[in-house]
C-alpha cells in the first residue's frame, strides 16, 4: 500500500520532483567548491594509540622525522672540477627555495676545527674558497672524506655515489605549496642534469607523497571520465536506444555532484579513498536504473500503457530497491565502526550517497520516463534478445536437472579456495601502489643500493634523568648500540648527538680519523668546555637532545624492506639488543618513527576490514531476516554470495597475492554489491511463489525468466565500471578494480546457478 501512495505521489508530482531534485543539486554544486584536496600526511593509527601518542610527543620534542628530500647522483665525472662547480651551485640555488630549510651535501660540509686559542670549536666551510684547479678539488674531497661524521651521511666510499638532503618546512609539506617546491627542485635538477650530463635521482616522503597525490588527481578525473563512457557504451548495447542511456547518465551526474557536494558540507577532503567515489557511485548507480528500466518495459508489454507501468515498476520493485541500496551502503558504511579517520570519512559519505542514489533513482527516472513517449517496438527488442533467452533456458535446465553436479562443484570449489586461504600473507611495502618500473620505485632502489633506504626510523633514549646524556657510562652504551645498529645491512649510519661528539673528538684531535670515537672521561671534560664556548657547534645537537638534557635522538634511515621483514627486523633483532644493551641501567630506549607507524598502520587496517566484513555479514543477514522472516531463507540467500568471496581470497592465496589494506577492502564492499543479485531473484521469487500457489520449480523457472536478465546486464555493468581500474599505475587502485570485478563476476554466477538449486532443494512449507 505505501509503494502505491509513493508511485501515485511521485507521478501526479512529477515537475515538482524534478524541480526539487534540480535544487538540490545546484545547492550541493555550490558546496562541491569548497572541497580540497588533502595535503596531510594520512595518519591511519588511531590518535589514543600509544605509539601514535609517543610519535606525537616525539615530533614535539624534536621536530618531524619525515620532511627529508634527499637527490641521490653516482657517476664519477661528477668530482672533474667543472662538474663539481655546478654541484656546488645547483646546492646553492636549492638552498635559496622558499621551503627549504637547510641543504646537506657534499659541496657545503663543514670542517670542525679546534681554537686552541678561544678554546672553542669553529665550523668552516671545506669548499670555500672554491678551489680553482684540479689538484686542490681533490685535496679537498680527501679531506672531506676524513670527515666521518658528514662522509658516512652523504658519501658511499665504495662507489663514489653521493646525496643531497634537503630539510622542507613542515608548513609547505602539509599545503598546496609543496606542488609548488617540488617541481622547482626537480626543474633546478634538469638544469643540473643538461649541463653535467650526470642523472639524478629523488626520493624522500615529501617528494614521494606529492608525486603521488598529482598522479592520483589525474588518474580520478580520467577513470570518472573512463567509467561514465564504459557504461554509457554498455547501457545502449543492451537497450539500443538513446533515452534508456541519456537519463540514467544524467541521473548519475546529478549523484556525482550530490557526492562531491557531500564532501564540502561535512569538512572532508579528497583523499586516495574519497576521490574514488565519484566513478564508483558511476558504477553502483547504473544498476538501479538497469532494474527500473528492464522492469519498466516488461510491464509495458502487458499493460500498453506507460502511466500504469511506471506505477507498478514503483510498487513492485520499491522495497526491493531500497533493500539493495541499503546492502551495498552497509558494505561501505560499516568502515564507519573503525578507528581510522580516512575510512570513516570514506564510508559515510559513500553510504550517504549510495542511499541518495536510490531516493533519486526512484523519483528521477519514473518522472522523466512519464514525460517521454512510450516505448516502441524497437525499444523493447532487448527483452527478446535469443541468446540471452537461450542462456537463461540453459540456467534453468541446469538447477531444475542437474543440482547435484551444481553442489559438487561449488564444494569443490569452497575447498578449494581453503587452501588458497591458508596461504594469503598480510603484507605491504611503503610504495606498495606503485609499479616497479615506475621512476619512483627505480629511485627507491638506487638509495637502497648505495645508501641503504630512506624510509625514517627513530630510537629515543631516555636516560630517565635531568642531562643523563652526559653520564660516561650512558654515553658508551649508547655508542654500543649504534655500533651493532651499523651491523645491520639494512640500516644507515646512525646519527645522533654520540656521533656528533665523537666528531668534536675527532677535530679536537687535529681531525685525525682514528680519534673520530667518544672521548675518555678526561678528554671530554675539555670537549664538552669548547661546546659551550660555541653556540654554532652546539647547534648542530639540538634537534638530538631535549632542552633537560635527559632524552636522546637515534635517527636512521632504513630499505622499504616490507612489513613483514621490518616487523620482525624490529621485534626480534633491535628490541632484544637494545634490552641487553640497557639491561643493567634506568635507561629506556623506544623505537618510533614514520616507518614503524607505517607497519602498525596496515595492522589495524587489515584488522578493521576484517571486522568491517564480519559486520557487513550480520547486518546484510538482519536485512534478509527482515525481508523474507525465514532462517532458512538467510541462510540460502548467504551461501551464493559468500561462496565469491572465499574463491576471490583463495586466488589471492595461490597468486600471491598479499593482504594489505587495498585488498582488504574490497571484500565489503563486493559483498554488499553482490547480494543486491540475491535480493531481486529472492524478492521476485516470493512475489510469484504466492501467485502460484507455492509451486516452487514454476516460481524458480519465472523468476529467472524475468529477473535473469537484469542480473546479467548488472552484473555486466559492475564487471566493466569496476575492471577498468586495472589500468591505474596504483597497485591499490589495481587490486580494488581486479578483485572487485572478479568476485561480482562470480557472484553473477553462483546467484544464477547455486541460489536457485539451493531454493529447489530446500523447498521447506
Amino acid at each position: 500500500m505505501i509503494w502505491s501512495k509513493f508511485a501515485d505521489f511521485v507521478l501526479k508530482n512529477r515537475l515538482a520532483v524534478l524541480i526539487l531534485i534540480g535544487i538540490i543539486t545546484v545547492f550541493m554544486g555550490f558546496q562541491a567548491r569548497k572541497v580540497e584536496n588533502t595535503y596531510d600526511f594520512i595518519k591511519v593509527v588511531p590518535p589514543d594509540d600509544v605509539d601514535m601518542l609517543f610519535f606525537n610527543e616525539f615530533t614535539k620534542t624534536f621536530g618531524e622525522d619525515g620532511n627529508i628530500l634527499v637527490i641521490g647522483l653516482k657517476d664519477s665525472s661528477l668530482y672533474q672540477l667543472q662538474n663539481f662547480k655546478y654541484f656546488s651551485e645547483f646546492c646553492d640555488q636549492l638552498s635559496g627555495l622558499q621551503g627549504v630549510n637547510q641543504v646537506l651535501a657534499l659541496p657545503k660540509i663543514l670542517n670542525i676545527e679546534a681554537n686552541r686559542s678561544e678554546e672553542k670549536f669553529v665550523l668552516n666551510p671545506i669548499f670555500k674558497p672554491f678551489p680553482i684547479d684540479q689538484q686542490g678539488l681533490d685535496s679537498l674531497l680527501l679531506k672531506a672524506r676524513n670527515i666521518r661524521l658528514f662522509a658516512d651521511q652523504l658519501l658511499n666510499f665504495q662507489n663514489g655515489a653521493t646525496l643531497i638532503a634537503l630539510a622542507i618546512d613542515k608548513k609547505w609539506i602539509g599545503s598546496a605549496k609543496r606542488h609548488v617546491l617540488i617541481p622547482e627542485i626537480t626543474k633546478l635538477g634538469e638544469n643540473f642534469s643538461q649541463k653535467t650530463k650526470i642523472d639524478l635521482h629523488y626520493a624522500g616522503i615529501p617528494y614521494v607523497r606529492t608525486l603521488l597525490s598529482d598522479k592520483v588527481r589525474k588518474e580520478l578525473n580520467f577513470f570518472l571520465m573512463l567509467s561514465l563512457g564504459v557504461t554509457l557504451t554498455v547501457l545502449y548495447l543492451f537497450f539500443r536506444s538513446f533515452s534508456p542511456v541519456i537519463f540514467p547518465m544524467l541521473m548519475i551526474g546529478i549523484i556525482i555532484v550530490w557526492t562531491l557536494g557531500t564532501l564540502g558540507i561535512l569538512g572532508y577532503k579528497i583523499t586516495l579513498l574519497t576521490g574514488l567515489l565519484p566513478p564508483i557511485l558511476v558504477v553502483i548507480g547504473i544498476p538501479n536504473s538497469i532494474y527500473l528500466l528492464n522492469r519498466y518495459h516488461q510491464e509495458f508489454v502487458i499493460q500498453q500503457d506507460k502511466i500504469v507501468a511506471l506505477k507498478l515498476v514503483i510498487k513492485k520493485i520499491g522495497i526491493v530497491t531500497v533493500m539493495t541500496n541499503l546492502t551495498t551502503a552497509i558494505g561501505f558504511m560499516v568502515l564507519i565502526f573503525t578507528d581510522i579517520s580516512i575510512l570513516k570519512e570514506f564510508g559515510i559519505v559513500a553510504g550517504i550517497n549510495i542511499l541518495a542514489t536510490f531516493i533519486i533513482s526512484l523519483t528521477f527516472i519514473p518522472a522523466i520516463f512519464s514525460y517521454l513517449p512510450s516505448p516502441k517496438a524497437r525499444h523493447l527488442k532487448h527483452l527478446d534478445f535469443q541468446p540471452t533467452i537461450r542462456f537463461v533456458e540453459l540456467l534453468i535446465h541446469l538447477v531444475s536437472k542437474n543440482r547435484p553436479k551444481v553442489y559438487a562443484v561449488a564444494i569443490l570449489m569452497s575447498v578449494i579456495s581453503i587452501f588458497g586461504i591458508v596461504k594469503i600473507k598480510a603484507l605491504s611495502f611503503m610504495v606498495d601502489d606503485m609499479p616497479q618500473e615506475s621512476q619512483i620505485v627505480k629511485d627507491l632502489r638506487f638509495f637502497e643500493k648505495n645508501f641503504k633506504g630512506v624510509m625514517p626510523i627513530e630510537i629515543v633514549i631516555d636516560t630517565q634523568k635531568r642531562k643523563g646524556i652526559r653520564k660516561m657510562s650512558n654515553l658508551q652504551k649508547i655508542d654500543s648500540l649504534q655500533n651493532y645498529l651499523q651491523t645491520i645491512p639494512y640500516f644507515s649510519a646512525p646519527l645522533s648527538s654520540v656521533t656528533f661528539l665523537k666528531a668534536a673528538n675527532q677535530a679536537y684531535f687535529n681531525g685525525s680519523p682514528d680519534s673520530y670515537s667518544l672521548p675518555t672521561s678526561r678528554e671530554g671534560v675539555f670537549i664538552q668546555s669548547y661546546l659551550k664556548n660555541n653556540s654554532s657547534a652546539d647547534s648542530m645537537t639540538r634537534s638530538f637532545v631535549d632542552t633537560s638534557g635527559r632524552l636522546l635522538r637515534i635517527s636512521l634511515k632504513v630499505a622499504d624492506l616490507g612489513s613483514i621483514r621490518m616487523d620482525s627486523l624490529i621485534q626480534k633483532q633491535v628490541n632484544p639488543q637494545m634490552q641487553a644493551i640497557f639491561a643493567d641501567s634506568d635507561i629506556k630506549a623506544t623505537i618510533t618513527g614514520t616507518t614503524l607507524l607505517f607497519i602498525k598502520g596496515n595492522r589495524y587496517l587489515i584488522q578493521n576490514m576484517q571486522q568491517s566484513l564480519a559486520l557487513a555479514i550480520f547486518l546484510i543477514a538482519l536485512i534478509m531476516g527482515f525481508l523474507f522472516k525465514n532462517f532458512r531463507m538467510v541462510i540460502i540467500s548467504l551461501i551464493p554470495n559468500l561462496l565469491p568471496l572465499a574463491m576471490v581470497a583463495g586466488m589471492m592465496g595461490f597468486l600471491e597475492v598479499p593482504l594489505k589494506p587495498s585488498t582488504a577492502l574490497i571484500f565489503s564492499i563486493a559483498f554488499g554489491i553482490a547480494v543486491d543479485d540475491s535480493i531481486h531473484f529472492l524478492a521476485k521469487y516470493r512475489q510469484e511463489l504466492i501467485r502460484l500457489n507455492f509451486d516452487v520449480e514454476q516460481a524458480v523457472q519465472i523468476s529467472l525468466r524475468e529477473t535473469g536478465m537484469s542480473m546479467m546486464y548488472t552484473s555486466i555493468v559492475l564487471f566493466a565500471g569496476f575492471v577498468i581500474f586495472v589500468g591505474s599505475e596504483f597497485g591499490g587502485t589495481v587490486a580494488l578494480g581486479a578483485l572487485t570485478s572478479t568476485t561480482l563476476l562470480i557472484a553473477m554466477f553462483t546467484n544464477l546457478i547455486l541460489l536457485p538449486s539451493l531454493l529447489l532443494t530446500f523447498r521447506g512449507k
